[in-house]
C-alpha cells in the first residue's frame, strides 16, 4: 500500500472514531396519536430507568419540554386514550426541534420530527 494510501485510510479511521458532538436538547413533544396522552415517561433506550416527562399534550396539541442529555437515543412511552400503554422506541432527540407522536392501530407507533 502506499504511502498516500496509507494517510488517507488512517485519517478516514481517525474521523469515523471521533466523539459525536450532538446533544439532545429542548424539544416540542406533539400529540398526533388523536386521543389523549397520560404518564409520559422517557428513558434512555437499552435501558429501565423511566422518568416522567413532564409533558403530555391533548390530541394535535404541542407541548415544550426542557431537556438536555448527552445522549440521542431515547424511548418515550405514553398511556395513549383506548389503547393503554405505547413505547416509541429509539426515538433520536438530537437536533430536533420538534417529535410528533404518532399510532395507528394496524401500523403501531411510530414518529415524525421537525429538524
Amino acid at each position: 500500500m502506499h504511502m498516500r494510501a496509507r494517510l488517507i485510510l488512517l485519517a478516514v479511521l481517525a474521523a469515523g472514531s471521533a466523539p459525536a458532538l450532538a446533544d439532545a436538547t429542548d424539544f416540542t413533544l406533539v400529540n398526533g396519536t388523536g386521543t389523549g396522552l397520560a404518564d409520559v415517561a422517557i428513558r434512555r433506550a437499552g435501558t429501565t430507568d423511566w422518568k416522567t416527562l413532564g409533558a403530555a399534550p391533548p390530541a394535535g396539541a404541542r407541548s415544550p419540554v426542557q431537556f438536555k442529555d448527552p445522549d440521542c437515543a431515547f424511548d418515550i412511552r405514553a398511556s395513549v386514550g383506548g389503547a393503554g400503554p405505547v413505547t416509541w422506541a429509539g426515538v433520536n432527540l438530537c437536533d430536533v426541534k420538534s417529535v410528533t407522536l404518532k399510532r395507528d392501530a394496524s401500523a403501531g407507533p411510530w414518529v415524525d420530527y421537525d429538524e
